[in-house]
């Protein structure tokens, strides 16, 4: 028998119902990131109230988590190859669950930025796991790219949950509940991530390279953090951006160089597979710099209560499972070429929704966001499903690793670039009253939850008059970072019509 028939008779082999309660253990992680990082979207303004986070230090507590992340998931990727992907899940697990519970006790902005970082290390060791994982679950190209779509689905789901689970609790209990999710979330999958979940790696594992582990950091982390400094700051970010980039070079330069490197680098020479990487990072800019934004306006401008805002979205959230999952019948037909840019065009009208109604119309910012939730959630299904589909299986943690870091950067990106344009128009354009306070002032300037705040504490006519002057201007910059998370979907579409096109079968070795 030919090594092309039993990599045949392998790809063609159908999982059974254990492999699909495998499916839905593997969810729960995914579930429980996607839902964290949506309730701290919304409970970023009780934390702004009670421990008055400066306008960076804002930024931090919702990126300190994507940037060390995303500075390790290559690492705890390759890793996972190596020593076992179920492994580096658990441990990730036990990790994750033990820092939350340390968030909770933050007594200032700086304990639950640091406590965001450590996240971070540990949700490295999840995320990867659960993706790479799959490949060995379902062989099969059908199911594995059904699998796909409800892992995608559940990144929506846990979106459309965490608003409506964390507004109950923020409304009802103190905002540091928000983080005692995980202990029930990941105490489960520690009991059955053993029973069902088999452990896989690669069987002819390099050795663990030191060398490499370090370069890969000091090349992510620099970089994601000199975009985001970019983005506030102006012109200083270009010296870490620098830093990184030579890292970078250091570490391409060693992995080709090496017999059996880390991170296989000829993946990248496949047009699918770097493609597909591209287009994520681009949507995912884009729609998380959309929840930056519009959570903040629902609840400060709008006056909605947690609970509600997350109820506003959950359409968006529902289309982009079913997007998901329509979309998958239909890639089995049609090249990926044509399915990811039709799909992300209905985000690209989405966006263009918002750019025309300003942020000022409630009921167009719930349609808007069902246009940006359906596009991008099944144009994710199909990119996502490419990503596996053109790595060896041996090599499924690395290739993850490298996908989930296209996420996880495009979530750093989406807050610190749109936020940070959104936060530089806000400050420009706002006008204060001259009777407010300095001390007041400088808070309004800060960010629109120091607005509201001040706002709120000077009542009567000019309270009033800062608060709409602070909606007005914050909606002002609405229109302009609208535009901008445009012109990344129609990138994001146009790299996948001219990278998606040609066909290449499975690669299992």
């Amino acid at each position: 028998m030919t090594i092309t028939t039993s990599t045949e008779q392998i790809a063609d082999q159908r999982a059974g119902w254990r492999a699909w309660v495998a499916l839905a253990v593997l969810m729960l992680p995914v579930l429980l990131v996607s839902v964290d990082n949506t309730i701290l979207n919304f409970a970023l303004p009780a934390i702004a109230r009670d421990l008055e986070p400066s306008s960076a230090e804002q930024l931090w507590i919702i990126d300190a988590y994507s940037l060390v992340l995303a500075g390790l998931l290559v690492t705890m990727g390759s890793l996972g190859d190596r020593l076992g992907r179920r492994r580096m899940l658990l441990w990730g697990a036990v990790g994750f669950t033990a820092v939350s519970v340390l968030a909770v006790f933050a007594p200032t902005a700086g304990w639950l930025i640091a406590a965001r970082a450590a996240m971070g290390l540990f949700g490295a060791s999840l995320m990867p796991s659960t993706m790479s994982l799959l490949r060995g679950i379902f062989p099969n190209r059908d199911q594995r790219r059904i699998a796909i779509a409800i892992w995608a689905g559940m990144f929506s789901a846990g979106a459309a949950l965490g608003p409506i689970v964390g507004g109950f609790l923020i409304e009802n209990l103190p905002w540091q509940s928000v983080f005692l999710l995980a202990v029930p979330v990941l105490t489960l999958l520690l009991i059955l991530a053993p029973i069902f979940v088999r452990e896989s790696r690669d069987p002819h594992p390099g050795p663990v390279d030191a060398a490499s582990i370090v370069l890969s950091m000091l090349a992510l982390a620099p970089v994601a953090y000199g975009i985001k400094e970019v983005a506030v700051h102006g012109w200083v970010g270009v010296v870490p951006i620098a830093i990184g980039a030579l890292f970078g070079w250091l570490f391409v330069r060693r992995q080709l160089r090496m017999p059996t490197p880390m991170l296989d680098m000829s993946l990248f020479g496949r047009a699918a597979f770097s493609g597909s990487l591209l287009v994520n990072l681009c949507s995912v800019i884009a729609l998380v710099g959309f929840l930056y934004f519009v959570s903040q306006h629902l609840q400060l401008i709008v006056g909605l209560s947690p609970m509600a805002a997350g109820f506003a979205l959950v359409p968006g959230m529902a289309l982009s499972i079913l997007g998901g999952l329509a979309v998958t019948p239909i890639a089995r037909r049609f090249s990926a070429a044509i399915v990811v840019p039709s799909c992300l065009s209905l985000a690209i009208v989405g966006y263009l929704v918002v750019a025309a109604a300003g942020g000022h119309d409630l009921w167009l910012l719930v349609i808007a966001f069902a246009l940006l939730g359906a596009g991008i959630g099944a144009a994710e299904t199909v990119s996502g499903e490419l990503i596996l589909a053109n790595a060896p299986a041996a090599k499924a943690g690395a290739a993850s690793a490298v996908s989930e870091t296209a996420y996880e950067l495009g979530a750093v990106l989406g807050t610190s670039i749109l936020g940070g344009i959104l936060t530089a128009s806000y400050r420009s354009s706002l006008t204060i009253p001259a009777s407010v306070p300095d001390p007041l002032a400088a808070h309004a300037r800060e960010t629109l939850a120091g607005a509201m705040n001040a706002a709120d504490e000077l009542g009567g006519q000019v309270g009033g008059a800062l608060r709409d002057a602070a909606a007005q201007a914050f909606d002002g910059g609405v229109t302009v970072t609208s535009l901008i998370g445009a012109a990344l979907v129609v990138l994001a579409a146009l790299i996948g019509a001219s990278t998606l096109g040609r066909r290449r079968k499975t690669v299992a070795g």
